[in-house]
């Protein structure tokens, strides 16, 4: 006689087996392009400008869309962002996080 319990419980497990392995696939292919390439505005003070090497140093509060505590970073941009900002302003911009790299995109006193 066969023992449908056994073979239902092997059918169902290898069901579940083989599912969660592609919602894992899924998950994960979805999940960490949302944590890279996020954006988020801020505000904060210029501390230092290195124009020719499109950089800025600021000092910020917390921006938790891009996982960051309060500090001082340097983020890259491009050069003309830079043309009128200098040390001590305090500005608004708009920060992503793509490629393990900080970039502003926009950046207003």
């Amino acid at each position: 006689m066969l023992d449908l319990g056994h073979a239902w419980e092997v059918r169902v497990g290898f069901f579940f087996r083989r599912h969660a392995a592609t919602a894992a696939m899924i998950l994960a292919a979805v999940a960490v392009p949302a944590a890279y390439g996020q954006q988020a505005s801020a505000s904060g003070e210029v501390r230092r400008v290195d124009a020719a090497a499109g950089k800025v140093t600021l000092k910020h509060g917390a921006i938790s869309a891009l996982e960051l505590p309060a500090m001082t970073l340097v983020y890259q941009a491009d050069p003309k962002l830079l043309a009128d900002i200098k040390p001590g302003d305090k500005v608004s911009f708009t920060a992503e996080r793509k490629d393990g790299k900080y970039t502003v995109t926009q950046i207003s006193k």
